[in-house]
């Protein structure tokens, strides 16, 4: 939301669905989120997902993933990540959706976008994850 791009969630995916915590997160972040944005309350956190040491944004999206089972679970943060793939969800992070889009015709490059959300968005990416992403979308 921070450089204008949360269209492409809208363009990329049928459904995106998020847990109140991280509406909450969102929100306190920018004034408002985008209506297409479906809001679902998971209906437990499993133990496995309580025992991971994550924060409550995750362990609800993670909760609400095993019950949904979506297609591609959404997260950035590693520990997050480890615990999803761990308990059989799909995951990905920004760069991957960066790498869909630009695979459908969303966006031309990816290396701006990185440079924008590094700039304008305080976003952190390991040198070596960037140039895997940047290398698959042969931007390199």
């Amino acid at each position: 939301m921070q450089i204008g791009l949360d269209h492409l969630l809208f363009s990329l995916f049928e459904r995106v669905v998020i847990p109140p915590a991280v509406r909450a997160e969102l929100l306190a972040a920018h004034a408002t989120i985008p209506e297409w944005l479906e809001v679902q309350t998971p209906s437990a956190v499993p133990l496995a997902v309580r025992l991971a040491r994550l924060d409550l944004g995750e362990m609800e999206s993670l909760a609400l993933a095993l019950e949904l089972r979506p297609e591609l679970v959404l997260m950035d943060e590693q520990m997050g990540r480890r615990t999803a793939r761990e308990l059989g969800l799909r995951v990905t992070g920004i760069l991957g959706v960066l790498l869909i889009a630009k695979e459908r015709g969303f966006i031309a490059e990816i290396k701006p976008v990185i440079a924008d959300l590094r700039k304008r968005a305080g976003c952190w990416f390991a040198e070596p994850l960037v140039a895997g992403v940047l290398s698959e979308a042969g931007e390199i």
